[in-house]
């Protein structure tokens, strides 16, 4: 009864972990990415406004006008991209759908779509659902986890049509700089691929410049499929909400198949996105601050604790090396949560290049992250007098 490429798909490492959790009592999960604010509640007051007013009804099947200029707005101030609100924006369910959705737009069976990895864990399921044959390049921890150009160009066949940019990245917070995409984008220009960009994260890096966008980069507009989204900038996961913004062929085609499967996106949530985008430049200085605080608090401990860990720029995640316990990911991963009820995710879960690595998320409080912290040096203390 069920599809063959259906059944071959493994669960998400994610999620095994987070149902573990759910089973037992007094746990510290740093396994899920999720932020531990609220929706800000000027966000949340128009949301709860728009049910009162009984707006309550489908949008347009690319999302209401309103926010899709908002959208268009934004991605102009911040990342100096241009896109028509009417024709090049698509307004999703999370920016999950926008990728499951650009993957069925653009692939013909056969088409090989390139996935950098460590990264989450939803592109390579995603490409073999639209019947794409996916090709893994491995990103080594002395590049920071950085895609190269030579990386790439070994990387491209004759079938090759897509590249995942995944950055800044889940699992391990590295962030691409613009010289970095400057030389990919050569290669990406000269072969004549086309890039899904996810910046999901764009709004939390800490290095010295801002988030660069690959579609504004001189001849990648036109080939960029860019991907964003509401849940970790804003703080509303709950609320799924994405978007995609792209060349207007592609956008059509993503739309029809959106309007077949979904409809539209959530209407309250549409409304709450809205405010969001004209007045939320606060609250995610606010919580990228926070974020940052965190990031470098761990950082501080890893060094003080002998684990080794680079130094991510992007994102709520660290990735520390745990190869010197002599256990696979899973295996640490499993010990830690039994011996100390610490949960993290295994760098496994992110593809096999992660293997070696743990996946430990700073979307949390200080507080939970001392006393996690503690409990983890305990565990690798003992593990290493073994």
């Amino acid at each position: 009864m069920v599809a063959d490429k259906v059944a071959g798909l493994k669960p998400s490492g994610i999620r095994k972990f987070f149902d573990l959790v759910s089973e037992m009592d007094d746990v510290i999960s740093l396994g899920v990415g999720e932020p531990d604010f609220d929706t800000p509640w000027h966000i949340r007051d128009e949301g709860i406004y728009s049910l009162e007013k009984g707006r309550t009804y489908y949008t347009s099947n690319a999302g209401l006008m309103e926010l899709r200029e908002e959208i268009s707005n934004y991605v102009k101030r911040k990342y100096e991209a241009e896109y028509d609100p009417k024709t090049e924006i698509l307004v999703t369910v999370g920016g999950s759908e926008a990728i499951d959705l650009a993957m069925r737009a653009m692939l013909n069976p056969g088409d090989e779509v390139l996935i950098p990895q460590p990264s989450f864990v939803a592109y390579e399921p995603c490409a073999v659902m639209a019947d794409g044959v996916v090709k893994t390049i491995d990103l080594k921890e002395e590049n920071e986890f950085r895609l190269t150009a030579q990386e790439l160009r070994d990387s491209i066949g004759d079938r090759t049509k897509i590249l995942v940019l995944p950055f800044p990245n889940n699992p391990t917070g590295a962030i691409m700089t613009r010289e970095d995409l400057e030389a990919i984008a050569k290669v990406i220009i000269e072969k004549d691929l086309i890039v899904v960009s996810d910046e999901i994260y764009s709004e939390l890096t800490y290095y010295g410049e801002s988030h660069v966008s690959i579609a504004s980069l001189p001849g990648m507009r036109e080939r960029t499929i860019l991907l964003n989204g509401f849940s970790k900038a804003f703080a509303m996961t709950g609320w799924r909400l994405g978007y995609a913004c792209g060349p207007q062929e592609v956008i059509e085609q993503m739309t029809k198949l959106h309007q077949f499967a979904i409809m539209s996106a959530p209407t309250t949530s549409q409304y709450a996105a809205v405010e969001a985008l004209k007045n939320g430049e606060e609250d995610v200085l606010e919580m990228r601050e926070a974020y940052n605080g965190r990031r470098r608090y761990l950082m501080q401990a890893f060094r003080e604790m002998g684990l080794k860990c680079f130094e991510p720029y992007g994102a709520f995640y660290v990735f520390p090396c745990i190869k010197e316990f002599g256990m696979t990911s899973e295996e640490f991963a499993q010990k830690l949560l039994e011996e100390e009820k610490v949960a993290v995710v295994p760098g496994s879960a992110f593809g096999d290049c992660g293997e070696g690595y743990i996946r430990i998320s700073y979307a949390y409080s200080l507080e939970d992250l001392k006393i996690a912290l503690a409990h983890i040096r305990t565990f690798i203390d003992r593990h290493r007098a073994v």
